[in-house]
């Protein structure tokens, strides 16, 4: 099933950063699964993980058939489970999720889960806060209208878990650079920020050490 909103605008964004030969995806925060769909056609294993009971249920009822994506429902926090394998995926994605949690612990949590050499994508909100944080997201109002009426209206799966961002855009650029050394960080039009990080590989981290 596919269907368009904020969210979902993105995806071609995600997809287009999936490395070349990754062999296990992570998608965190799920939901009823459209990207792990959309990524089963670009990495050989996807792992979908979400906490909400309903959402596990539509995502498994709606990728039924696909033979190289599965389902958890857990929390992507919580090492306890044994579900997620550390250091194990080539990729993974977030999108719409680290609002939701405390962000540094997201984002470490992320980075556990990360394999060497391994790239990480965050779509994320924030909040406004400046003059021009409002002025930039007012530019975005005409361009979600014709989005939304240009693919029949925005639409969210039914017991979507919805949360408003506590961090400002400044406030989460300054926390990505302190995380993430050399994340790309970038403000869209349609109220999200990307982040894009890759983490350094065994052979990097040797030669850092070197040096």
């Amino acid at each position: 099933m596919d269907y368009w909103n904020h969210n979902v605008h993105y995806h071609p964004l995600v997809l287009d950063r999936v490395p070349s030969g990754c062999r296990e995806a992570l998608d965190i925060g799920c939901g009823e699964g459209l990207l792990a769909r959309k990524l089963t056609q670009r990495v050989g294993a996807v792992t979908g993980v979400d906490s909400s009971t309903e959402m596990i249920r539509l995502a498994r009822e709606r990728s039924d058939g696909l033979k190289n994506v599965t389902f958890a429902e857990a929390d992507f926090l919580d090492e306890s489970h044994g579900l997620l394998s550390e250091g194990k995926y080539g990729f993974i994605s977030a999108v719409a999720v680290v609002h939701h949690v405390e962000f540094a612990q997201a984002v470490r949590a992320m980075i556990r889960l990360l394999a060497p050499g391994g790239r990480l994508l965050i779509i994320g909100l924030a909040r406004n806060r400046t003059a021009l944080d409002w002025i930039v997201s007012g530019a975005g109002v005409p361009a979600a209208r014709l989005n939304a009426r240009r693919h029949g209206g925005k639409t969210d799966p039914e017991d979507m878990p919805i949360q408003m961002p506590a961090m400002s855009w400044g406030e989460v650029w300054q926390e990505a650079k302190r995380l993430l050394p050399g994340c790309r960080f970038r403000r869209h039009l349609l109220w999200r920020y990307s982040l894009i990080w890759d983490k350094p590989d065994q052979d990097e981290k040797r030669v850092a050490v070197v040096r």
